[in-house]
């Protein structure tokens, strides 16, 4: 199923498939937020979101997969599994996006 996204989470989603990190970033605004409430971290900029992706997603090859989008408050919230080398693969999450400037200005990540 293709779903038409946003182009910043496109490319973010995109890049991801790849397991590209400097790909990952670059959608994101240079002061941008990402809070995984997940693993009960928040990360900051794009210094601190390298290290995420570096640290949460590549090594276990986490790929998410969006199956449906909607706009919900303001936010794009983009649902789908992730699925990759770690406890309980696949899993499912929902993804809600802040955008501004045609950049991910926020991303909050939830089961």
């Amino acid at each position: 199923m293709t779903i038409e996204l946003p182009k910043p989470i496109a490319e973010y989603i995109a890049a991801n498939a790849r397991l590209d990190v400097d790909g990952m970033v670059r959608p994101f605004a240079p002061d941008a937020v990402v809070r995984d409430v997940g693993i009960g971290k928040e990360f900051k900029g794009h210094a601190e979101l390298r290290t995420l992706f570096e640290v949460e997603v590549v090594p276990v090859r986490a790929i998410f997969t969006p199956d449906t989008a909607r706009h919900e408050n303001g936010k794009v919230v983009v649902e789908g599994p992730a699925h990759g080398d770690f406890p309980g693969s696949p899993l499912r999450f929902a993804y809600s996006f802040t955008l501004r400037n045609d950049a991910v200005a926020a991303l909050e990540i939830t089961q």
